[in-house]
């Protein structure tokens, strides 16, 4: 009889060490996916800027006009600012710029972008800003759009891509008299994943936004487009 008690006994011990172990691993487990996220959001770029809305420095390599990638067709007044990634990890802003310029020839595709920010914060503008680019589909026609480079698979942007990013906003927000509410992502039109790591991270995006109007503030009443 004893023996029985004595099995049930450590049998019953047995199952609570196992539940209690079972506990101690969801706690470490979900400990480790907080620490990751305050990881990821402190290695994040987006902190401490002091960014301004002047106009940054912009290499003009305008595309030649074709229906692949130049339509050349005006655009209607401007009402947003579109913020797309190039999905293309380590490619710089000329590399991104030739694929456009090579489709009149390729025949491959309908893409474009505006601008493509690179790695070295480097902003390389590939149609002017009153005509199409086809970037951003039912939006093509009211916006600007802004293609940006990536080192790797997660689309995260470093510090200098970023403060490009922040400060050509701010830029063309002042220059067409818009708000960082008038900023989307390319997913806020189609649904698409991109820019990849402001979907994913929406922390992230609402922050690009915040550092937007920031840039936008510090320039005050008195700021001029070209200044």
């Amino acid at each position: 009889m004893r023996k029985r008690k004595n099995k049930r006994y450590r049998k019953s011990t047995i199952r609570k060490k196992i539940i209690c172990i079972g506990i101690i691993i969801l706690l470490i487990l979900t400990a480790t996916l907080a620490l990751r996220a305050v990881f990821v959001k402190n290695r994040s770029p987006y902190k401490n800027l002091k960014v301004d809305a002047s106009k940054p420095k912009i290499d003009v390599q305008l595309l030649d006009v074709n229906e692949y990638s130049r339509p050349g067709t005006k655009s209607e007044k401007i009402k947003g600012i579109v913020i797309h990634y190039t999905a293309n990890p380590g490619s710089t802003a000329k590399n991104n710029r030739d694929y456009f310029q090579s489709l009149k020839d390729t025949h491959e595709t309908s893409v474009s972008s505006h601008f493509v920010v690179g790695l070295d914060g480097e902003i390389v503008q590939c149609i002017p800003t009153w005509e199409y680019a086809y970037a951003s589909n039912s939006r093509n026609k009211d916006t600007v759009s802004i293609e940006c480079c990536h080192e790797d698979e997660s689309g995260i942007f470093n510090k200098e891509t970023y403060k490009s990013m922040v400060q050509l906003t701010a830029w063309l927000c002042k220059k067409f008299e818009l708000t960082e509410q008038d900023v989307i992502r390319h997913y806020d039109v189609t649904g698409k994943n991109c820019p990849k790591y402001f979907v994913e991270n929406e922390e992230a995006w609402e922050q690009f936004k915040k550092d937007v109007r920031k840039a936008m503030d510090r320039s005050g009443k008195n700021w001029k487009e070209d200044s």
